[in-house]
């Protein structure tokens, strides 16, 4: 046995050594890290509080981790706090989402809003699903929409090819139309076969000519794909008003370059406007000229600041004939979101979308185009009471670009511009994706569209009216700063088309 208790000592011995060398190394480490620390003069914690100073930024990130998991209440996370996120992650995964002993939703904060029940709510015998909605009646080739809440824009190289397979899968299934962003039409949009809605942003990605102006033989090619059904210019975007789009050069790929027509592994960005359009006659000249080469109807997306230009636009639609207007105003809050935004515009630009759609539809309904001009709502609306009360301020429908992605499994790491999205959404690299499944992220999709309708048919039906398209502003309230609720009717009361709007749309209707 003297040979095994020589083996052991050797083991020991060996174990020792190995410890004195980890120390050592150890040791030697913090004492580089620490002649660093002292020596450099551009960060003053480390050269003050060499080698402890680095954990201040360690416990930094970590924070951003422990606030979300351990220390947050349900209601106070920014931008959705975890209640909101679990009613989508649940409602996706098509599990009971229903809660229990009351709701941790405080109701006498100012801005919150609160259905009016009716004594006697809808029997389901008499309720039925919201009718489709007609856009762009006057065209070749208008376009029939029913679903209440549709994908907003995200494109092709913010977010990743899985991610973008699954939103186009999932939109066939849900029946909502799928926004391609900005960054042009991918073969992964038409992949699902769902209903496009290409999106023109300031760059022209994807109909550009060398020289970033309007390909009209691009625009034609895409006319020609059934699947894209409208066209949206957009003006500007909720998170960076009076800001273009920014893809970071580590995002632009060979092939969203070949997409786009622009250089392979350099920042994205585009112009903070369309150069073409400085006032609303080359806006309306604009948006004719694309409805007239693709015959489809055409639209806008806008932040809304002051609401002085709606009305001056509304007054040119008269001087012009209403068959020059929009087909469609994408109405995006100030509180929307993106992958990349200057901090002062995300939080300090453009005005929320509750302040933002009531006096857009009364702006349109006094001038007597409410009707001729469908309007959409974006702007965190990710549930169905947010949803409900769009359709009571007057929106046609809602689009979401968040809500869709919590859908699919984002779990807002507030990391999309920096392609390390831990669920592979808005990342290219390849190892982060394959937890991406395309076709199982469809059918949460499709479970998120799904409950969004009959949550919001829920609301409808308690306040009497038989599908969520019946929904009007004496249906909800508002709580005030005196926490008592006013009805939206009082806030913004109901506006009649004034009679000269009334003659003079009639009159150039009939000519």
């Amino acid at each position: 046995m003297d040979w095994l208790n020589l083996i052991s000592i050797q083991s020991m011995e060996l174990l020792s050594a190995l410890f004195i060398f980890v120390i050592g190394l150890g040791a030697l480490f913090v004492i580089s890290l620490f002649v660093v620390d002292i020596s450099q003069t551009k960060d003053a914690i480390r050269h003050n509080f060499p080698v402890i100073g680095r954990f201040r930024y360690l416990f930094s990130r970590l924070g951003e981790f422990f606030r979300q998991y351990f220390f947050a209440m349900d209601r106070e996370e920014m931008p959705f706090n975890r209640a909101e996120r679990d009613w989508v992650y649940l409602s996706s995964a098509g599990v009971d989402n229903t809660i229990a002993f009351g709701s941790t939703k405080p109701l006498n904060v100012p801005g919150t809003v609160l259905f009016i029940n009716t004594p006697f709510p809808t029997l389901d015998e008499d309720a039925f699903h919201p009718p489709p909605v007609l856009i762009g009646p006057g065209c070749r080739e208008p376009y029939e929409a029913a679903s209440l809440i549709h994908i907003s824009g995200m494109s092709y190289g913010a977010i990743s090819i899985p991610a973008i397979r699954a939103l186009s899968h999932g939109a066939r299934l849900s029946g909502c139309w799928l926004n391609t962003g900005e960054g042009g039409l991918s073969p992964y949009h038409l992949e699902g076969g769902c209903d496009l809605v290409f999106q023109i942003g300031t760059a022209k990605y994807g109909v550009r000519n060398q020289d970033g102006s309007l390909s009209e033989e691009k625009l034609l090619e895409l006319a020609a794909i059934p699947q894209v059904k409208m066209f949206e210019i957009k003006l500007s975007q909720g998170a960076k008003p009076g800001k273009g789009g920014i893809l970071p050069g580590r995002k632009v790929t060979e092939e969203i370059a070949s997409i786009r027509g622009i250089p392979a592994g350099r920042d994205s960005i585009s112009p903070n406007r369309h150069p073409e359009i400085s006032n609303f006659s080359e806006l309306l000249d604009f948006i004719n000229r694309i409805r007239h080469i693709t015959g489809k109807p055409v639209g806008f997306k806008a932040v809304v600041g002051t609401h002085d230009w709606l009305e001056e636009m509304c007054e040119m639609i008269h001087q012009c004939g209403t068959n020059c207007a929009p087909d469609f105003i994408a109405i995006d809050g100030g509180d929307g979101g993106t992958g990349a935004a200057p901090m002062p515009l995300m939080d300090s630009v453009g005005l929320p979308i509750k302040a933002a759609l009531p006096k857009v539809v009364d702006i349109l309904q006094r001038h007597g185009l409410r009707e001729r001009i469908k309007v959409i709502a974006s702007g965190k609306l990710i549930n169905p009471s947010e949803t409900a009360w769009a359709l009571c301020a007057g929106a046609d429908f809602v689009v979401s670009a968040r809500g869709f992605m919590l859908a699919m499994g984002c779990i807002q790491a507030l990391k999309c511009n920096k392609n390390t999205c831990p669920t592979g959404i808005t990342t290219h690299n390849k190892r982060l994706q394959r937890g991406l499944n395309p076709l199982e992220k469809a059918q949460r999709i499709k479970n998120f569209v799904g409950k969004i309708h009959y949550g919001s048919g829920l609301i409808a039906h308690s306040c009497g009216v038989p599908h969520p398209r019946a929904l009007r502003r004496h249906h909800c309230q508002i709580v005030q700063a005196n926490t008592l609720p006013v009805p939206l009717d009082e806030l913004y009361p109901y506006q009649e088309a004034q009679p000269e709007y009334q003659l003079s749309a009639t009159a150039k209707r009939s000519a």
